[in-house]
C-alpha cells in the first residue's frame, strides 16, 4: 500500500504568524522531537506478547491498536526499524485475542476496541511480511462482519445506522460510531466490497447528532459532550464524501469557537485527536488557528520521559492519542487520505 508523506514543513508554514500574534514560535524539528520521545516511551512499555505496562494499556485491544496506529501516523512500518517489531507484535496479539466470532473487543468487552482494532488491522494490511498478512487476511474479514452486523440490528429512528457498546445494542452513540465508520471506510479504501448503504446509514446516523442551531455534534443527542466530538463530525463527513455538507461548516465554526475548552473536558486528548484529523481535511485558517494552539499547549507539558497524562484514563492511550494528533501533517494513515472517487459507483 502506498503512503504519501507531506513534509512536516507544511506544518510550519501553518504555524508560522507574526511576533504580535503569537508568543512561542513551534519548529517542525519541536513537533517531530515530541513525537519521537512519545513513541519511544511507548515502545519502551511494550511486553513481549504485543501488549503495554501493566494496567489498562495491558488488556485493551483498542489501546494496543491505537498504539499501533500512531507508529504507523510517524511512518514506522513492518519490517522497518527501529520500531517495525512493536508494530508486528501488535498484529500477532489481536489474531491470537480474536474470538472464534470474528469479536476482537478483548477483555474489556467493548465494541470501541473492536471497531479501533479493525480500524487497525484495515491500515496496516499490505504493509508486513506474508505470513502476518495472513493473519490480517484471517481476522479482518470476521471483525468488519461484527461491525456490519451489529449495524443490522433493529434500532428506533434515533439509533439506527449507529453502534454502541456491545455487538447487539440496540442503541447508538455518535463516539462508537464514528470508529465503526472508519474502519468500514478503510477497509472501502482497501478495495473491500463494503455494502453501501452501510456507510450512508452511518452517515445518516452521524448527522442526526448534528445541532444545527449551534453547530456542534453529540453523543447520544445533539448537544452532549459537544466540544470533544464535533472535530468527530467533521471528520466523519469529509472523508465520506459530505466534506460539502454544510453541517461541515457549521462544526467547523462551532469547533473554532471552543477548541481552547478542550482541556477543560474530561476526554481532552480524544476531542483533540478529532479536531486535528477534522480540522486539518479543512485546512486554511481553521487548521493554522487550531494547530498552533495544540503544539504549544501540549508539547511544554509532554513528561520528561516522552509520555502525556492528565489522568484521563491509560497513559498509554494518552500519549497515542496526542501522536496521532500531532502527526496530522504527515498524511501517513491511508484512511485519512481523502479519497472522494471511493464512492462514485
Amino acid at each position: 500500500m502506498s503512503m504519501k508523506r507531506v513534509c512536516v514543513g507544511l506544518l510550519l508554514g501553518a504555524l508560522s504568524c507574526s511576533a504580535a500574534d503569537q508568543a512561542v514560535q513551534v519548529k517542525d524539528e519541536e513537533v517531530d522531537k515530541s513525537v519521537e520521545r512519545g513513541l519511544a516511551w511507548i515502545a519502551r512499555g511494550q511486553l513481549a506478547d504485543g501488549t503495554f505496562g501493566n494496567g489498562q494499556a495491558q488488556n485493551t485491544s483498542g489501546i494496543w491498536a491505537l498504539c499501533g496506529m500512531a507508529f504507523l501516523a510517524r511512518g514506522h512500518v513492518p519490517g522497518t526499524e527501529p520500531y517495525g517489531p512493536v508494530v508486528e507484535r501488535i498484529v500477532t496479539k489481536l489474531a491470537e485475542v480474536q474470538r472464534a466470532d470474528g469479536y476482537l473487543g478483548g477483555n474489556d468487552g467493548k465494541m470501541y476496541s473492536h471497531c479501533i482494532a479493525t480500524l487497525f488491522l484495515s491500515e496496516v494490511s499490505g504493509m508486513v511480511r506474508p505470513e502476518l498478512q495472513a493473519k490480517i487476511d484471517g481476522a479482518l474479514p470476521r471483525a468488519l462482519k461484527i461491525i456490519l452486523d451489529a449495524q443490522k440490528i433493529q434500532k428506533d429512528p434515533n439509533n439506527k445506522g449507529g453502534w454502541r457498546y456491545t455487538p447487539d445494542a440496540g442503541d447508538s452513540d455518535f463516539s462508537c460510531s464514528g470508529w465503526a465508520l472508519m474502519a468500514l471506510r478503510s477497509a472501502r479504501l482497501n478495495g473491500v466490497q463494503i455494502p453501501p448503504e452501510a456507510i450512508k446509514n452511518a452517515v445518516e446516523y452521524v448527522l442526526q447528532r448534528h445541532d444545527e442551531n449551534q453547530g456542534s455534534f453529540g453523543y447520544t443527542d445533539k448537544q452532549s459532550h459537544a466540544v470533544t466530538l464535533t472535530g468527530a463530525g467533521i471528520l466523519c463527513l469529509s472523508l465520506c464524501g459530505e466534506h460539502g455538507n454544510p453541517a461541515v461548516g457549521r462544526a467547523a465554526r462551532f469547533l473554532m469557537q471552543k477548541y481552547e475548552e478542550l482541556p477543560k473536558q474530561e476526554y481532552c486528548f480524544y476531542g483533540m485527536y478529532y479536531a486535528a484529523q477534522g480540522l486539518f481535511q479543512l485546512g486554511g485558517k481553521e487548521w493554522q488557528t487550531f494547530s498552533r494552539w495544540m503544539y504549544e499547549t501540549w508539547i511544554p507539558q509532554q513528561k520528561e520521559e516522552g509520555y502525556w497524562d492528565r489522568n484521563e484514563q491509560d497513559r498509554y492511550y494518552q500519549t497515542a492519542m496526542v501522536v496521532l494528533a500531532f502527526t496530522v501533517p504527515y498524511r501517513q494513515l491511508p484512511i485519512y487520505q481523502r479519497d472522494e472517487t471511493v464512492d462514485e459507483k
